[in-house]
């Protein structure tokens, strides 16, 4: 899987990106999973990630998949191991609609200060690292 932030700067630009870094080298060596977020969120989180699919992912109009991407015999799922080292791969747009930027609800979050106040309250209770 992999995940890339970009600041979008035309209608369209999202899926272009994911596009590219779904078949560029570094990402398409056996990746079937590229998510594009706005570069309000860390690609390197990946609960922000799954955050931004979830709210900001419309799976009708901002998920593709494309065929016959550069896979390995490795690979689990390449259509054929021997002969066709290939696999389909899913690019996800996880940003704000570009024609909706001015009109998208805020994001609605809780200040640090509270967050630390809960966390030092709920500590027992809590996931390491939450």
């Amino acid at each position: 899987m992999l995940a890339v932030s970009i600041k979008q700067l035309y209608g369209g630009h999202a899926k272009q990106a994911g596009m590219v870094a779904s078949h560029c080298h570094a990402g398409a060596y056996c990746n079937r999973w590229t998510i594009v977020v706005d570069d309000d969120v860390d690609p390197a989180n990946i609960n922000d990630v799954i955050w931004a699919m979830c709210t900001r992912c419309d799976p009708r109009d901002q998920v593709d998949i494309s065929h016959g991407g550069w896979s390995s015999a490795l690979d689990p799922m390449c259509y054929n191991a021997e002969n066709d080292k290939r696999n389909s791969r899913v690019v996800i747009n996880a940003c704000v609609p570009f024609n909706r930027q001015k009109t998208f609800p805020a994001i609605a979050r809780a200040s640090k200060e509270l967050d630390s106040r809960m966390r030092a309250k709920w500590a027992k209770e809590l996931p390491v690292g939450f």
